[in-house]
C-alpha cells in the first residue's frame, strides 16, 4: 500500500531459544485504528516489541513511513514518532500523575493545547494531577499510560490490551477517547475485547503461531462468523 505508514516485511523473531515469529507480513495504513488479534500466545505482543526494537528481528525488514527502521535503537525509534503503552502500562507508581506525564516529554515541559486535549479525552487526570499513580484505579492508570503516549505528536502508536480487567463503562469511555485519538494518529492496537475491536478497528491483522493468518477490513471480519470461529476460536457477535 502507498500510503502505508508501517510495513512488516517477512520479520522473524526468537526469544532465546524460541522462534517465535516466523515471516511475519503485514501493512497498516495511515490514519484510523488497525487492530492486531490472535488467540493467547500467537506472537501479537512479541510483533508490538519488535517493532519497537524492544526485541531484535533475526530477519524481515520493519519500515516507518518509509524509513528502515529494522536495526534502530528503542529511543531512536520513539524519536521518529511512535509510541508504545505495554500490556503492564509501564507507569510509575511512586510518582504522580504529572511527574509520570513530564518523563513522557522530550523536553519535560508541555504544550497547553496537547495538555488540554489530555483533559479533555480523560478529566481524572486533571482531577488527579498531583496524586501519586499507584492509588489511581486500573482504568485511570491506564488512561494516564495512554496519556503519556499522546502528550506530545505522534505519527503511530501502538497499544497493547488497553481494556484488559477494565469495567464496561470504563471500556465505552475508551472507545470514545481512542475514536478521538485516531483522528489524528495512527493506531496499532493489540486488543482481545472484540467489541471494543470491531468498534474501533478500521483494518484488521490477525496472527496464528506466529504466522499472518488474515489481513483485510475488519468490516470483512466482524461479517463473517464463520471467519471468526476459524480464525480466533471466538464469535465477534457473541462477544459483543
Amino acid at each position: 500500500m502507498s500510503d502505508a505508514i508501517l510495513r512488516l516485511d517477512d520479520v522473524h523473531t526468537d526469544i532465546a531459544q524460541y522462534r517465535i515469529l516466523h515471516g511475519v507480513s503485514f501493512d497498516v495504513p495511515a490514519g484510523g485504528v488497525h487492530v492486531l488479534l490472535g488467540r493467547n500466545g500467537a506472537g501479537k505482543t512479541t510483533t508490538l516489541r519488535t517493532i519497537m526494537g524492544l526485541w531484535r528481528a533475526r530477519k524481515g525488514a520493519i519500515s516507518f513511513c518509509h524509513n528502515d527502521i529494522t536495526a534502530l535503537r528503542t529511543p531512536d525509534i520513539a524519536r521518529l514518532g511512535i509510541a508504545y503503552v505495554p500490556e503492564n502500562m509501564g507507569i510509575f507508581g511512586g510518582l504522580t500523575v504529572e511527574e509520570n506525564m513530564r518523563l513522557a516529554s522530550t523536553t519535560g515541559a508541555f504544550d497547553d493545547e496537547r495538555l488540554a486535549r489530555v483533559f479533555a479525552l480523560f478529566p481524572a487526570m486533571e482531577t488527579f494531577w498531583d496524586k501519586q499513580a499507584y492509588a489511581l484505579s486500573g482504568g485511570q492508570k491506564q488512561m494516564l499510560a495512554i496519556s503519556r503516549a499522546i502528550i506530545e505528536r505522534r505519527e503511530l502508536i501502538l497499544i497493547d490490551e488497553p481494556t484488559k480487567g477494565l469495567a464496561p463503562s470504563i471500556i465505552n469511555a475508551m472507545i470514545d477517547a481512542f475514536r478521538e485519538i485516531a483522528r489524528d494518529t495512527t493506531i496499532l492496537l493489540v486488543e482481545q475485547n472484540f467489541h471494543f475491536a470491531r468498534s474501533l478497528g478500521r483494518g484488521a491483522t490477525v496472527i496464528d503461531d506466529g504466522h499472518v493468518a488474515w489481513h483485510g477490513e475488519m468490516s470483512e471480519l466482524a461479517a463473517d462468523e464463520a471467519l471468526q470461529t476459524r480464525l480466533l476460536s471466538l464469535s465477534m457477535a457473541e462477544a459483543s
